[in-house]
């Protein structure tokens, strides 16, 4: 049963807590893990296969007929759906892509910022519990906004040494360069340091196990990454008006992702809490993943009740959740006032799953607090900018004395003699 838990009988921390794991005997499988791939590259590849994924691939490197018959195997209705999730995840992403500029100083200084795109990015997919077309557009449609030039896909095959064909179909349509037959952490080794088969690349991006986000840690500076992702979470915020049935039916469609999922519903309305409780447990027995939804909400589900939705809206925010609804009366009213959170769905008729497949904004999104700080992933994340400084002589004369007092007061005289040894005879 999901807990009720009254604000004013638990302390801010304990209402801020998520479920962590001991990242320590984690690290140090994959950083073996990592140091075999970068010494045997593809064997070590094969080798991991087997072992975790008990699947020994003929070729690591999905062919085009293997995408072609995917494509052939899926039914045109869901090929349409695809179709239509890309063209509104491209139409919102496309507004993110920003222009260089070029400042034109007086006495001759031209000052301006270049904006490139990463050469390579890496999109990691996951196997195993179930299927994610949905990741496939969401990571690499931004790459491609961005102009990336080559999208390099990794996704763990199943026993039939295939990759789901609603994966390959989705990276088809999202215009993925590559696709390679390795999960876990041993694919994101490869992205990082390169094999015979995979090439190294510039960032790698997307969601997966403890395994794979210790892995995209480590490899923090060999290459660039999006983020950490942690166990998916929602937070949503209702008042009196809500239903139940769609409070409840919110919550448990994070908890089915995994046991460590977090949904936490806050109210200012007792009556809603107990009827959302009520529902949470009359639709578990409904959901073919109810025992990883049972075990989520049994272990980090709650229901918070507050005095008002103003100390609903601080709850929120010191939570900082990666989903964030808002079932009130009026929930633009309240938009305002949100500080922290990754992706916010406004008014009954707005449920999560709309953000995770259709609507267009990105579904991969900062976990575990860190919207705080972090965004979700966009265009940005796959670009890059340069600045650039032209002076003539004069202008670098108008502030020679300026800069030469800036490098003897850090003693960094070789600085300043490289700005005087231009107006030598």
């Amino acid at each position: 049963m999901i807990r009720i838990i009254d604000s004013k009988q638990i302390a801010r921390d304990q209402i801020i807590s998520r479920s962590y794991t001991d990242s320590e005997s984690v690290d140090n499988v994959v950083k073996n893990i990592l140091e075999d791939v970068k010494l045997r590259g593809d064997l070590a590849l094969y080798d991991y296969s087997e072992k975790f994924d008990h699947v020994r691939p003929e070729t690591l490197m999905v062919t085009e007929d293997e995408i072609e018959s995917a494509m052939q195997a899926i039914d045109r209705d869901f090929i349409e759906t695809l179709e239509m999730a890309k063209e509104n995840i491209v139409d919102f992403h496309k507004r993110q892509k920003r222009e260089g500029f070029v400042v034109s100083e007086k006495d001759g200084a031209f000052l301006g910022q270049r904006i490139l795109p990463v050469e390579r990015a890496g999109i990691y997919v996951p196997g195993g519990k179930a299927s994610y077309p949905s990741s496939v557009l969401m990571n690499a449609l931004p790459a491609v906004i961005a102009g990336v030039q080559e999208i390099i896909m990794v996704s763990p095959c199943g026993p039939d040494q295939k990759i789901p064909d609603a994966i390959l179909a989705a990276a088809k349509i999202a215009g993925v360069t590559k696709i390679f037959k390795v999960g876990g952490a041993q694919a994101i080794a490869a992205l990082a340091f390169g094999t015979e088969s995979i090439p190294k690349v510039d960032k790698i991006v997307g969601p997966g196990n403890q395994y794979v986000a210790a892995a995209k840690r480590l490899v923090y500076g060999i290459t660039d990454i999006d983020m950490i992702a942690g166990p998916s979470e929602i937070l949503v915020l209702a008042d009196k008006t809500a239903n139940p049935r769609h409070v409840a039916a919110d919550l448990l469609s994070q908890a089915e992702h995994d046991e460590l999922s977090t949904s936490v519903l806050v109210t200012d309305d007792r009556a809603l809490a107990e009827a959302t409780a009520q529902e949470v447990e009359r639709q578990l027995p409904l959901l073919t993943r109810e025992k990883i939804a049972r075990a989520s909400i049994e272990s980090n589900g709650k229901i918070i009740i507050t005095k008002d939705m103003l100390e609903a809206i601080e709850i929120s925010n010191a939570i900082a959740p990666e989903h964030l609804e808002i079932c009130t009366e009026d929930p633009f009213t309240l938009l305002s006032l949100i500080r922290h959170a990754g992706s916010i769905f406004l008014g009954k008729y707005a449920p999560e799953a709309l953000g995770d497949y259709f609507a267009g904004p990105n579904h991969v999104l900062p976990t575990n607090g860190t919207a705080r700080f972090s965004s979700p992933l966009s265009v940005d994340d796959f670009i890059k900018k340069s600045s650039f400084v032209y002076y003539t002589k004069d202008a670098l004369a108008s502030v020679r004395r300026r800069i030469v007092d800036f490098t003897e007061r850090e003693g960094l005289t070789a600085h300043g003699k490289s700005v005087e040894v231009r107006f030598e005879e």
